[in-house]
């Protein structure tokens, strides 16, 4: 795979079942260099596999889709252009031209549909008075951002990266009918459903002064609004048990690190939220993991030694079934009539959806993968280190890259991912794994690097790349080191403690010093003390900038405020005023995910800058 190859990766989201089962709909999108943005469509795809997907519409970005419950209409988002706001559309699924149903200023949520097919559910953001472009000037010229009166913050909780400020455009719950009918139920955070009956809906309340969100619900017609969770959880995905009597969530402790997100359930009539899975062993997938109910039990997405695998949960609490395991992960899926239909991706397939082990879908056929070898590491205190190899053609040695994951508590694992096969096509050896504080392994394997995430992570990360340099078709004398974020502030440890081990580092959108990242990120005021304790300066990689001598390249986003741009920039001036071969290369208008959703000419940018720094130095 070449860095300009990024526009032919099709990627299909979570499918909508007909509820007779027997079609799917589901959004499947591309980047689109023209526009320098993404474009996505509407397919619809028999689940029988009696004949190949069809594109269903051709809106320049149509996603989310959801069936009506009578089966003849789809209900879906569509942004018209790639400036504009998604707005909740419905179209009938035997022919005919779709309409709009809502025009929020600031666009409208994933939709659910009530039992009786009368109305949707969904949430949206509403913006304050004289924001987000609700003001104009006395000649009706419309008052910009840079115009806008100041913020007057008061909690520490109050901007998530990707998104901005955002306690003064709150969500609210609303209704709205096929007519176009709407009307405002309740302040939530999003994520409306209705109960079996119709009766009630469950969401999700604001965030308070914490990294926590609250189960709610109320009638169906704003009435009777209440919360059922305590604020310990920072709870998601609220879903009516099928018998009505219980709402089921996934959720982590709030303001937590190192710890699951997995499956509760909690009373209707009020109670205690009790786990319907053990919290240390089951972890949804991270991220876009789902949940969703069925007559038979819950069904969870669990991170499980690189692999997604689709669980059956019994409402009882009892041990979960199976339903989808092996190499391969799940990424979304949709249930009906007893239909299941699975989107999966695997090291040699972008991503299809499947009816069992059938693929339904080939929507990214005709690509050809490196193979992704599974390789299993000991560290020095005998501990196994899971991880893997992508190696290029032929036969060597081949300069090695070692690859290093964010999070920390996050997985690699068996699908195909993008930056391993760029790299390796252009001739590396590129080696990534799981070292202790990663997700999928349980809580204990998160744990060890609490207070002391330098140097556990890279005992771990070096015994990897000791098991995969013992192929002798690996070249030990020329070896690079490149990660983000968490893999960022690892890049930079492994530079000043083990630099003999490497000729170049590539560090992005990284933490270095822990004492300003605490005050400027949008989590580094929970998120510092959790995972690193308090001795920052000893764990923070800048502390130790003078001991790098190897050739570093920093790459940040100007608008990251997961890990802020001053994290790159006391970098880069430390490594320039010590001599250190060093470059700074900023991207505009980026946040934190740069390279997972930035501008696709970005992420092409970005791919060709890193193979030309290890190009210049390995």
């Amino acid at each position: 795979m070449k860095p300009a190859d990024l526009p032919q990766i099709r990627t299909p989201g979570t499918p909508a079942l007909s509820p007779d089962g027997r079609v799917a709909v589901v959004a499947v999108a591309r980047a689109d260099l023209a526009t320098d943005s993404y474009t996505s469509q509407l397919w619809l795809v028999p689940t029988d596999g009696s004949r190949p997907a069809e594109q269903l519409t051709r809106g320049w970005h149509d996603s989310a889709p959801r069936c009506s419950p009578d089966g003849r209409h789809v209900a879906f988002l569509r942004r018209a252009d790639k400036a504009a706001r998604p707005q909740l559309w419905l179209l009938p699924l035997a022919g005919g031209d779709a309409w709009p149903l809502t025009d929020c200023p600031l666009g409208a949520g994933v939709p659910d549909w009530s039992p009786d097919g009368a109305r949707l559910a969904f949430s949206a953001r509403v913006p304050q008075e004289s924001r987000y472009g609700t003001a104009s000037t006395d000649d009706g010229e419309p008052i910009g951002p840079d115009g806008e009166p100041p913020r007057r913050l008061t909690q520490v909780f109050n901007r998530l990266d990707g998104l901005g400020f955002f306690r003064d455009r709150p969500s609210h719950v609303f209704t709205v009918t096929p007519a176009g009918e709407l009307t405002r139920l309740a302040e939530g955070q999003g994520d409306p459903r209705f109960s079996p009956d119709g009766e009630w809906l469950t969401y999700l309340a604001p965030p308070g002064d914490e990294w926590s969100a609250d189960v709610c619900v109320c009638r169906a017609d704003g009435s009777d609004q209440r919360v059922l969770t305590s604020g310990t959880f920072a709870a998601a995905q609220p879903r009516f048990r099928p018998d009505g009597r219980a709402v089921l969530f996934t959720a982590a402790p709030a303001a937590a690190v190192l710890r699951n997100e997995t499956l509760w359930s909690i009373p209707l009539d009020g109670g205690e939220a009790v786990p319907l899975l053990d919290p240390a062993r089951y972890h949804l997938a991270m991220p876009g993991g789902d949940m969703d109910v069925t007559p038979q039990g819950a069904l969870f997405m669990h991170e499980n030694r690189g692999a997604v695998e689709l669980l059956r949960v019994p409402y009882t609490g009892e041990e979960p079934t199976p339903l989808v395991t092996g190499a391969r992960q799940v990424a979304a899926f949709a249930c009906a009539n007893g239909v299941l239909v699975t989107n999966e991706t695997n090291p040699s397939n972008w991503g299809e959806l499947y009816a069992g082990d059938r693929p339904l879908t080939a929507f990214n056929e005709g690509f050809e993968a490196l193979e992704q070898v599974e390789l299993t590491a000991t560290a020095p205190d005998g501990y196994p280190v899971h991880g893997w190899v992508v190696r290029p053609a032929g036969e060597g040695p081949h300069p090695v890259l070692l690859m290093i994951h964010g999070g920390p508590y996050s997985q690699y694992g068996w699908r195909l991912f993008d930056e391993p096969q760029v790299y390796a096509d252009a001739g590396y050896a590129v080696v990534y794994g799981n070292p202790r504080g990663s997700s999928g392994y349980g809580e204990a394997h998160g744990e060890p690097i609490r207070g002391n995430v330098g140097e556990v992570s890279a005992t771990d990360l070096l015994a990897l790349l000791d098991a995969a340099l013992a192929d002798p078709g690996l070249d030990a004398s020329r070896v690079g080191v490149l990660g983000g974020s968490h893999g960022g502030f690892m890049t930079t440890w492994l530079a000043a403690h083990h630099g003999d081990r490497f000729r170049a580092a590539v560090s992005e959108r990284a933490v270095n010093a822990i004492d300003s990242f605490m005050g400027s990120s949008d989590i580094g005021w929970f998120f510092a003390d959790a995972l690193y304790g308090g001795d920052v300066a000893r764990q923070s990689p800048l502390s130790y900038a003078d001991r790098i001598s190897l050739p570093m390249l920093i790459i940040h986003s100007e608008q990251d405020w997961r890990c802020p741009v001053e994290q790159a920039y006391r970098l880069f001036v430390a490594l320039k005023r010590n001599g250190t071969p060093a470059e700074l290369l900023l991207f505009p208008g980026e946040g934190h995910e740069l390279s997972r959703s930035g501008r696709p000419s970005h992420r092409i940018q970005r791919f060709e800058a890193i193979l030309d720094w290890f190009g210049r130095h390995l």
